[in-house]
């Protein structure tokens, strides 16, 4: 009889995990390599679109930074924080998936106030959701169970191999059609040092540093990159790949009740290493109330470094700390009116991307002490009630399992996301940085949060450079510019060091790893490389359909939910440029709205890509050129003979269109989706709705590419 897989404080039993002996050959449809967020959701997601998947990771811990990285207060923007409103939709709803939203609502679940399910159980002031780590774990595990194939009976049906304890060694790779193209891993087994190899239709580089890039000498880069590099004009004309984002060893510790704290113990090196010296740290919080009036926060006061992460609360105070009481301690710098530059236990000292491994261990054993290190301090500076959590970070000293990762080595993909696609200097008086056509997610982070390291030469933006509006992620960012075979996920993707620093974040984190499993399942079941998938409109349209019918936001709109009828048709008319909003500098799309003769005769122009026709004299008086936006669109859909004027020589661009007029435009134009474009469409003289008119041209754009 197979035993049970069951869970236990976040962990999952050993019937879950496969341990391959030495020399062992595995095969699967998809392979995931890395313990990151987003090798969680590439997982899942693929399991649930019905493939088998082998996930190959560094610990028994999946979920990345949320888990074994220990930081489950996620850092999310302002607008998945909204609530609806008279003509907006909840920030859940629109701003991430339905299947991140449901793994934030259990986690809610799993962890009540006062026997409440409350918004934010943690009640921490910068994170507006959060929850213990093994929570997190927990809601984690809950979604794989279904998939996971026991250890102990392998004729199980069930699709997902997890292996745990596991690095990539070695790339397989062969030349196909003249490109290289990845065929498998050899994994390294670390606690015991032999390899095994999986072969897979399509592997994830989904590690947190883009170990597998590196390994396989997939093209990529590191660091700060040159200007000539990336098209961004901040940037220097040299290359620094010393230029890096800091890491951090998060710690979990409780505040205990007066002479119950457990001291962590003072780490070698205190106050004579430079990465740990006393000078490096503190314990209060600086704002300015007013330009010329400094604020001080005490450690546990309502808006110090304590609760500022704050992760569990005994009691269901919303901003009062109280003993029992648990956060995680991620603090960067913070400025002061004394002190010039302070520090907590971020490490940035070093690098751990491009060195030697011997380094990177090196290094990242000094965060580790630093991380003691700070929290000492804090105990030996006003703090002394503090007990680390081991308990809830899997570790003895409530030092997480592994460090909190910012940056990691970049695969060169189809499409590189550059400062200019992001910030909000290039996009003056609009609600969204770039839409690009074949956005597969969406995210948001009100600014680009780079934690530098102490290397000399970072750029720094200012002002409106470091504002990041509402962005999208292109499906070429997640593949190889020059490899096949493989999809680039985690913070591997075609970001820049720069952009990065927006698209770290843990909603955005998710949305990748989502974006990834479903091209990873589309190269699967067509056969297709992933690089024929990003770059063909057919498929790229298919991708984004399927994705948004799966509940998953590819265009910025507040005012549209996931549960909504027509949420594919909106998406994805979006993402095509076809119907957006009706002003840029809003996120609405107004469902419910009229729509002009001039916005449909564009967007149907669009939908079906019609060649530009223009006469030599004005068709239309009131759209002749310099006289009104759409003169090129009406006048193409005229001379093609699919639309008339309300008279000889007038067309009334401004006039709304009613359903009706539609129909006969669609039934001129595409007399063979007519039928199922108005099936949830009265044919009748009311003004045609904008949902109706994306609704409509969705069948239309459909047909056009025969999906």
């Amino acid at each position: 009889m197979p035993s049970t897989i069951t869970q236990q404080n976040g962990v999952l039993s050993d019937a879950a995990f496969t341990r391959p002996g030495k020399g062992a050959e595995l095969t699967c449809s998809i392979l995931v390599v890395g313990g990151s967020t987003a090798a969680y959701t590439t997982t899942l997601a693929a399991l649930r679109l019905n493939l088998d998947v082998c996930l190959v990771q560094p610990h028994k811990v999946v979920g990345g930074q949320f888990t074994a990285q220990a930081l489950p207060a996620s850092d999310d923007g302002d607008l998945l924080q909204t609530k609806a409103g008279l003509y907006t939709v909840d920030g859940e709803e629109y701003a991430i998936s339905k299947s991140q939203r449901a793994f934030r609502d259990r986690q809610r679940e799993l962890q009540p106030v006062g026997g409440k399910k409350v918004h934010n159980p943690g009640g921490g002031w910068v994170s507006p959701l959060a929850t213990s780590p093994v929570v997190a774990a927990t809601a984690m595990n809950e979604a794989l169970l279904p998939y996971l194939r026991d250890s102990q009976s392998p004729a199980t049906t069930r699709r997902l191999t997890l292996i745990p304890f596991a690095e990539p060694a070695q790339v397989l790779l062969e030349t196909v059609n003249g490109r290289a193209t990845v065929r498998g891993v050899v994994c390294r087994d670390t606690q015991t040092g032999h390899t095994f190899t999986v072969k897979a239709k399509v592997t994830v580089e989904a590690t947190d540093l883009g170990d597998l890039l590196e390994v396989g000498n997939i093209p990529s880069r590191v660091g700060q990159e040159a200007r000539h590099e990336t098209d961004e004009a901040i940037l220097p004309e040299d290359a620094r790949p010393q230029c890096q984002q800091s890491i951090t060893f998060d710690v979990v510790v409780e505040h205990t009740p007066r002479g119950k704290g457990a001291p962590i113990g003072k780490p070698n090196g205190f106050e004579t290493e430079g990465w740990i010296g006393l000078q490096e740290f503190t314990g209060t919080f600086w704002t300015k109330a007013k330009p010329d009036q400094w604020q001080k926060w005490d450690f546990f006061s309502d808006f110090g470094i304590f609760r500022y992460r704050r992760l569990l609360r005994a009691q269901p105070h919303d901003k009062k700390v109280s003993p029992g009481d648990v956060t995680v301690l991620n603090w960067g710098t913070s400025s002061e009116p004394d002190r010039a530059f302070c520090c907590g236990n971020d490490y940035r000292s070093g690098r751990v991307v491009g060195v030697s491994r011997e380094e990177r261990q090196l290094h990242i054993q000094r965060a580790r002490q630093r991380a003691q290190a700070y929290v000492h301090y804090l105990q030996t500076h006003g703090a002394a009630d503090l007990r680390p959590r081991g308990d809830l970070t899997w570790t003895n000293d409530g030092i997480a399992l592994e460090p909190y990762i910012r940056e990691a080595r970049r695969g060169i993909a189809l499409t590189t996301i550059r400062h200019q696609d992001v910030a909000e200097t290039f996009f003056p008086d609009q609600a969204r940085a770039r839409c690009f056509d074949a956005s597969v997610g969406i995210g948001q982070y009100h600014y680009l949060d780079l934690h530098g390291n102490d290397a000399k030469g970072h750029v720094s933006p200012r002002g409106k450079d470091v504002i990041a509006l509402p962005f999208s992620l292109p499906l070429g960012a997640l593949v190889p510019l020059d490899t096949d075979g493989l999809v680039l996920s985690a913070k591997s993707l075609g970001t820049t060091h720069i952009t990065n620093a927006a698209y770290r974040m843990h909603p955005m984190e998710w949305a990748i790893g989502e974006a990834s499993g479903f091209l990873a399942a589309f190269a699967v079941w067509t056969g297709l490389t992933p690089a024929q998938l990003a770059t063909e409109e057919k498929h790229i349209r298919k991708i984004q359909g399927f994705m948004a019918r799966n509940g998953i936001p590819i265009f910025w709109f507040n005012d549209i939910s996931h549960d909504d009828l027509d949420f594919e048709a909106i998406q994805v008319l979006a993402a095509a440029a076809i119907v957006r909003s009706d002003d840029p500098r809003s996120l609405s799309f107004k469902p419910y709205a009229p729509v002009s003769r001039a916005v449909v005769a564009t967007a149907l122009v669009n939908a079906l890509k019609l060649p530009t026709r223009l006469p030599e004299q004005a068709t239309f008086v009131d759209v002749a050129p310099g006289k009104h936006w759409a003169h090129i669109p009406i006048e193409t859909l005229s001379a093609h003979g699919m639309i008339a004027g309300v008279s000889k020589d007038r067309f009334a661009p401004d006039t709304p269109i009613t359903r009706e007029q539609l129909s006969l435009l669609v039934k001129r134009a595409m007399p063979e989706v007519y039928d199922k474009a108005f099936a949830r469409t009265p044919i009748d003289r009311q003004n045609l709705q904008r949902r109706e008119l994306s609704r409509v041209l969705y069948e239309v754009l459909k047909g056009r590419l025969g999906i």
